[in-house]
């Protein structure tokens, strides 16, 4: 392998894992901020009160992109294992 395809390789590998990871961090910053809003406008002031709603969503929305982060990681795979077997 050149270093040119290494390079193509790492880039695709870091497109997944924002691909994959990017479910999750804008539902657990969406409802990070719908919190962090009700908190400012009741005044409430409990800094446990956004884990609870967070994990739960965050799992959501896990469960929901599930099928779409199994065919992200296994287009990945197989592209790689596509360029093993051909030797580059």
């Amino acid at each position: 392998m050149t270093g040119l395809q290494v390079l193509d390789i790492a880039r695709d590998g870091i497109w997944v894992m924002i691909l994959v990871a990017a479910p999750m961090m804008i539902v657990g910053l969406v409802v990070g901020v719908v919190i962090a809003l009700f908190q400012a406008l009741t005044q409430i002031q409990e800094m446990t009160l956004v884990f609870v709603p967070k994990i739960i969503a965050i799992f959501g929305a896990m469960l929901v992109a599930l099928p779409f982060m199994g065919a992200t990681m296994a287009g990945y795979m197989t592209r790689v294992a596509d360029m093993i077997v051909t030797g580059g």
